[in-house]
């Protein structure tokens, strides 16, 4: 009975893989479907609406940043940052390791 099922269900599939090529099964298409595209769509949209319509227009936006204060504040966290390297750092004080085999004369 299971080796029956097995090859009856062989018919009815389409030849190689069933999702690819030429002879692949095709999922239809259902309203939900549609309607998940169309709330995509609108989403989409509603995006590019925003991107279009800045909320502030190029002479607000251009001041904003002085009035808020923030050259002071990055001129401020750029002298307080943190160095990523040492200020009291020379070239015999790196190599200084290689100065192994020289004599004391």
């Amino acid at each position: 009975m299971r080796i029956f099922q097995a090859l009856f269900r062989r018919k009815h599939l389409p030849n190689g893989h069933i999702y690819r090529g030429k002879n692949r099964i095709v999922k239809e298409v259902t309203i939900d479907d549609l309607q998940k595209l169309k709330t995509l769509f609108e989403i989409e949209e509603q995006n590019m609406f925003y991107l279009r319509h800045a909320f502030l227009t190029p002479e607000q936006s251009s001041g904003h940043g002085r009035a808020l204060g923030k050259n002071e504040a990055n001129f401020i966290k750029t002298k307080t940052k943190q160095k990523p390297f040492y200020d009291n750092v020379t070239i015999e004080s790196r190599l200084a390791h290689l100065r192994v085999n020289e004599g004391w004369e």
